[in-house]
């Protein structure tokens, strides 16, 4: 699995190289509490990087969900917007919140592997 991290806590998993994986971090979901709603974007649109591409609310607060890199919505999670409990559950699993198809792959350079990240997060 390669997954990189951003500094806003979300992951991005490019193992299919046709559509990334992203969703929020373990630090994130912990810091956040039970989450309660995801609102995630359309389908078709496209972001560029650190672009705020959707929400999450908890029962503590509300967070948004920042485009790790530059690209195009190809996929939704349905299942996390009937059950955002899964951001908690699953965060790196079954609670990912959308795939992108990556406009400049070079980007994920810049993104962090999870040994930096988790020093990142144990200071965040």
């Amino acid at each position: 699995m390669t997954v990189k991290f951003s500094k806003e806590h979300e992951w991005i998993n490019t193992a299919d190289t046709a559509a990334a994986v992203v969703g929020i971090t373990v630090h994130a979901q912990d810091a956040l509490g039970d989450v309660v709603f995801v609102d995630l974007p359309e389908v078709g649109a496209t972001f560029s990087q650190g672009d705020v591409a959707g929400v999450v609310e908890s029962v503590k607060a509300a967070a948004d969900v920042y485009m790790p890199v530059t690209g195009e919505i190809v996929e939704v999670n349905e299942a996390l917007r009937a059950d955002p409990s899964l951001a908690n559950s699953d965060p790196l699993g079954a609670g990912w919140f959308f795939k992108v198809k990556l406009a400049d792959v070079a980007q994920l350079d810049a993104l962090l592997d999870e040994t930096a990240y988790s020093a990142f997060a144990a200071n965040a």
